[in-house]
C-alpha cells in the first residue's frame, strides 16, 4: 500500500502500489495544475474522509477535480458519467517515488485527444 497526502495532510488516498506509468495532459486545468495522473479503479482506492475535499467541475461535466478543502492541493479526479472504472491520483502526492523508474506518458488533451509518444 502507498498513500498519497496533500501538503497538510488533511486528505489521503492509500492505492494499492506505486504507479509504473503516469500521464501528464495539457488540456486547459491539467497544465495549469502541473499534476501527473496515476490510474486506479475506484474500487482499489481508499478516499479520503467525506468532506475533506471540494470538488470542481465545469465543461462537459465528465470529471470531478478534487483539492483539500485546507491547503488546496489537487489531490485527485473522478468520473461523473459512470463510464468509466477508473479514476486518477495526482502521483506527485506519494513520498518517495522514484521517478527515473516511472513511464510518463504526454497526453495531447489540449488538442487532438491522443497519447504523443
Amino acid at each position: 500500500m502507498i498513500e498519497a497526502t496533500c501538503h497538510c495532510g488533511s486528505v489521503r488516498l492509500t492505492v494499492p502500489e506505486a504507479p509504473v506509468q503516469v500521464t501528464e495532459c495539457n488540456c486547459s486545468i491539467c497544465r495549469r495544475l502541473g499534476a501527473r495522473w496515476a490510474y486506479y479503479s475506484p474500487s482499489n482506492v481508499r478516499m479520503p474522509v467525506a468532506g475533506s475535499t471540494q470538488p470542481y467541475v465545469w465543461g462537459d461535466r465528465m470529471l470531478a477535480f478534487h483539492r483539500c478543502r485546507s491547503c488546496g492541493v489537487t489531490t485527485h479526479w473522478q468520473s461523473l458519467d459512470g463510464a468509466q472504472d477508473r479514476m486518477a491520483v495526482n502521483a506527485r502526492l506519494f513520498e518517495d517515488l522514484n521517478w527515473d523508474a516511472i513511464k510518463v506518458r504526454h497526453f495531447d488533451g489540449a488538442d487532438t485527444w491522443s497519447y504523443l509518444d
